[in-house]
């Protein structure tokens, strides 16, 4: 299956977070709709519209679900310093009722490339309603800081989550995410990418290359929404 190379999203939000504002894109699904939409978040270093972001959309695009894209509210205002957690927060949630109005999905898979996965996961764990949450890139620990762990809110999320990282992703120690997982519920499912890094980035010598990896992402989310959500 071909990723669609889309450039223009349907519909183009601005969406109003408190006193501020944020921008938001919905991409529609390129082939026969499955009912999901996913809320997809970009990471601290990114923004809705960079590569990685944009990558995720074109492979759910073409297996039937619809993409929402945002920015946080730090990157509106064109600052690269990350807002803290509450705030990531609030931004978040102002999107998920946004697109509750605009799309009603029957479906609302919401998540997000490190950072913003992290932030809807927490958000999920303080009781958002969602249908699943997608976490790509999981930072489960600063680099090299593996006793600094992001995992105290995870056993409180009662969602069906599927979570994708790379086996060679400094952010995610598979030791440590293994050992965190055992803690969890059967809700969770994790799925390693072999070679790839934060970024799903794979080495030439793998014999595989980006899109090889992102068609994997592609389906490994689409068998996980068809069995994890019917």
């Amino acid at each position: 299956m071909n990723a669609r190379q889309q450039t223009e999203p349907s519909a183009a939000w601005q969406v109003a977070v408190g006193a501020d504002e944020t921008a938001a894109a919905f991409d529609p699904p390129a082939t026969d709709a499955n009912g999901a939409v996913v809320l997809c978040a970009h990471g601290a270093g990114g923004q809705m519209n960079d590569r990685s972001v944009l990558a995720v959309r074109d492979v759910l695009c073409a297996r039937g679900f619809g993409v929402v894209r945002f920015n946080f509210l730090y990157k509106a205002r064109g600052s690269s310093r990350p807002d803290p957690m509450p705030r990531l927060i609030d931004c978040y949630q102002a999107v998920i009722d946004r697109t509750r109005t605009e799309l009603q999905p029957q479906r609302l898979i919401i998540g997000g490339r490190s950072m913003g996965g992290r932030a809807g996961s927490v958000l999920v764990s303080e009781g958002a309603a969602c249908d699943g949450l997608l976490l790509l890139a999981y930072p489960l620990h600063p680099p090299g800081q593996l006793h600094k762990l992001r995992d105290a809110h995870l056993p409180s999320i009662t969602a069906p989550v599927l979570c994708i990282n790379g086996t060679r992703d400094p952010f995610s120690d598979r030791q440590l995410m293994e050992k965190t997982l055992a803690r969890l519920g059967a809700n969770w499912r994790m799925h390693w990418v072999d070679g790839a890094d934060h970024s799903f980035h794979v080495l030439k010598s793998s014999g595989r290359n980006d899109q090889d990896v992102m068609a994997e992402v592609g389906d490994t989310i689409q068998q996980w929404v068809s069995g994890a959500m019917r």
